[in-house]
């Protein structure tokens, strides 16, 4: 795989991870470049360093500052599933249980295979009296016996607390924060997130998508919508065929962080991927902005745009032709 999946990536990724900092042209394959004017920039909020301030306030369980960060987090990355659920356990906190079931709805809307998710809902319904809260129950349920031994280890803490809130005395329900502290890696701390984030990016390089996929999972558990990390899922993806996620998930970095250079040369790689060379080629107009004097990154588009597609197919193609 290229130099932008290599080990020379690892070190500098895992010191922004480390930090929740968002340069708005590091990360996920390059740096450098001059940031655009603010009101041209990205949003106005830094989404990983809320979302780090919005699980220092729940484990403090200062709920009422939890849930501003964590606001701030679904305003500039309204697709972050984290971000919501997060906020919808902030709002529970405070027992504001109508906060909590619009967050979660949110939440299960866009990880709808998540149990946390749907045991947050459940739970809100549930303490609003809302006959919905069945629904969710039956859901965990199910869930369980498909799982079987596979199963998460607190879905049955998770299937407990809705049917504590729904019953006729919610106050012995679980508390809401049993929603994030039966999730480990979310109160792990950097270094765990950054060994996943390694581990990851290990694992793309040995082309075992579907595990790099989790690893990545378990890094946006802990560091929230990172640009760095969507980069990559929009890349595993895109390896795995799936153009309209990967997409999807360039889309949501560069929202973030407009001048991301990896997120900006993989997007580039997608639209020639797709035959759409006038995409790449803006794409790579943009590269030569934001990362001159030899950048690396808008070189290897280019080549992607010369050849048609990866570079490196073509060649493997040119040379079994010659044979």
């Amino acid at each position: 795989m290229r130099r932008s999946l290599k080990a020379i990536l690892l070190a500098g990724a895992v010191a922004a991870l480390s930090g929740t900092a968002l340069a708005s042209g590091g990360g996920g394959g390059g740096g450098g470049g001059s940031p655009e004017m603010p009101s041209a920039s990205g949003p106005q909020y830094d989404p990983a360093a809320e979302y780090a301030k919005a699980i220092s306030a729940l484990q403090a369980k200062d709920y009422k500052t939890a849930a501003r960060a964590a606001d701030h987090v679904t305003q500039a990355a309204p697709k972050s599933a984290d971000g919501w659920r997060i906020l919808g356990a902030a709002k529970a906190g405070s027992s504001d249980w109508k906060g909590a079931r619009r967050a979660y709805e949110k939440a299960v809307k866009l990880a709808p295979d998540d149990a946390s998710s749907h045991a947050g809902l459940g739970q809100a319904l549930g303490n609003l009296k809302d006959a919905k809260a069945q629904a969710e129950l039956d859901w965990l349920k199910a869930k369980a016996q498909s799982c079987g031994a596979a199963c998460p280890a607190d879905l049955q803490a998770l299937t407990g607390m809705v049917e504590g809130a729904m019953a006729a005395t919610p106050a012995d329900a679980p508390k809401p924060s049993a929603l994030l502290d039966n999730r480990s890696l979310l109160f792990a701390g950097p270094k765990a997130g950054d060994a996943a984030y390694i581990q990851a990016v290990s694992l793309i390089n040995e082309r075992r998508y579907d595990e790099a996929l989790k690893s990545l999972s378990e890094a946006q558990a802990v560091f929230g919508p990172h640009p760095d990390i969507l980069t990559y899922e929009g890349y595993t993806w895109r390896k795995k065929g799936d153009y309209a996620r990967a997409e999807d998930y360039y889309q949501q970095a560069l929202a973030i962080a407009p001048n991301h250079v990896g997120a900006t040369e993989y997007y580039g790689e997608l639209k020639v991927a797709r035959g759409d060379i006038a995409g790449a080629k803006l794409m790579l107009a943009k590269l030569d902005r934001i990362c001159a004097y030899g950048c690396a990154d808008a070189e290897e588009l280019r080549r992607w745009i010369d050849a048609g597609g990866d570079p490196q197919g073509a060649s493997h193609v040119a040379a079994q032709l010659r044979e």
